[in-house]
């Protein structure tokens, strides 16, 4: 049924359900799993002569974060005995990123956390997967 699922991940526990349900799906339906790990860029409007953080060392933590939360995927991967493939970008609109993704390696489901916000506070903070939601064309699974 589905031969590339993708699943985004951010380290939090709800995005492991996610990781756990895309394994699953993949290993019955003998599919593939891409996991990609969106980094934020550098608030480059807040640079001043009081700068905390160095842009490199900022570019520099948010790879290695990157790297942690995907080589859990990886290695989640391996022992469901799922092929799995990794990648890391920057992107100011994740939801973004993730559609791109999805195109960009043939993926044909993704599978994606919700932490089921309601009324006020959906409205205020957004979703990511709402967007996701709203702007892409491959299939989405939800999970909470």
């Amino acid at each position: 049924m589905f031969k590339r699922i993708l699943v985004p991940t951010d380290g939090s526990e709800i995005t492991q359900k996610a990781v756990t349900t895309a394994l699953t799906m993949a290993r019955s339906f003998g599919a593939s799993v891409c996991a990609i790990a969106v980094r934020e860029p550098f608030p480059y409007s807040a640079i001043s002569e009081m700068q905390p953080t160095p842009p490199q060392e900022f570019f520099d933590a948010q790879e290695r974060i990157a790297t942690q939360r995907l080589k859990a995927v990886t290695e989640a991967a391996l022992a469901a005995g799922v092929q799995a493939s990794t990648e890391s970008v920057e992107a100011g609109h994740p939801w973004e990123a993730i559609i791109e993704s999805a195109q960009r390696n043939g993926c044909d489901l993704i599978v994606m956390a919700s932490h089921g916000r309601r009324g006020v506070s959906a409205l205020l903070l957004g979703s990511e997967t709402q967007k996701v939601l709203t702007h892409t064309t491959t299939p989405v699974l939800v999970v909470r």
